[in-house]
């Protein structure tokens, strides 16, 4: 019983953290893609550019964020970011992809999908009243898939993997209710990059909502010899934060 009663004070104590508590963000709008260079595998695959040799018109997407601020310090987070973009076109050379040949002037539609989970810590430090800023580390979880087909074949690569990367932020709250708030996930390696980075205009409504305006980069991809890819989306965004 004196564990217990020690327990139920420690669970108290935590949920009256000065700063805890839970925030709801959401943001959608437009994707563009800057470009997206694919060669699978990479020593014997064809070189397609997705974006340069093929038309991918922008598309709508959503995600969101939900956080839990264990303290004005301290916060975890969780992130669901799904993505999927499509490419139409023909190209004036045969393309081998994933051991599959598609003769020159084919019709091809393809398929990028690069759906991200992920949860992550944040450390966050006050430089003044209305500076912060916040360093961490992400858990990423990828679920991939790049497919080319035309009328008779199909063909295409996937990928579920793990990949740690560090998280950053900066808030400026620089007049009023109104703040910018630089975010990120980012990380660099041989075989390959991860960038998620926003810019957004936050204006603050109330206590507990505040709507947010913005752009937003994907950029990064692989290069080894089972795949070579490199993508680069531009996000114009729009949404609320929400906290409870």
């Amino acid at each position: 019983m004196k564990k217990l009663g020690c327990l139920m004070v420690l669970l108290i104590e935590v949920s009256v953290l000065p700063g805890a508590g839970f925030e709801f963000d959401v943001e959608s709008g437009a994707m563009f893609l800057g470009y997206s260079d694919v060669r699978i595998p990479k020593s014997t695959g064809t070189l397609i550019s997705f974006s340069d040799e093929l038309t991918t018109d922008p598309t709508w997407f959503i995600r969101g964020r939900l956080t839990y601020f264990i303290s004005d310090r301290h916060s975890l987070s969780a992130l669901v970011a799904p993505l999927t973009l499509h490419a139409n076109g023909s190209v004036d050379r045969d393309i081998v992809f994933e051991g599959v040949t598609f003769p020159a002037n084919t019709d091809l539609s393809t398929v990028y999908k690069f759906n991200s989970y992920r949860l992550s810590y944040q450390y966050h430090i006050p430089i003044n009243e209305r500076l912060k800023v916040g360093i961490g580390f992400t858990a990423k979880i990828r679920d991939a898939k790049i497919s080319i087909e035309d009328a008779t074949r199909v063909s295409e690569k996937t990928d579920l993997g793990f990949v740690p990367i560090i998280r950053f932020s900066g808030w400026w709250n620089f007049a009023g209710p109104l703040a910018l708030l630089l975010e990120g996930d980012a990380l660099a390696a041989p075989q390959g990059r991860a960038e998620d980075i926003s810019l957004t205009l936050q204006g603050r409504i109330s206590n507990a909502l505040t709507v947010k305006a913005g752009y937003r980069v994907l950029e990064g991809g692989s290069d080894v010899e089972a795949v070579y890819s490199f993508t680069w989306i531009n996000y114009a965004l729009a949404g609320f934060i929400y906290r409870l």
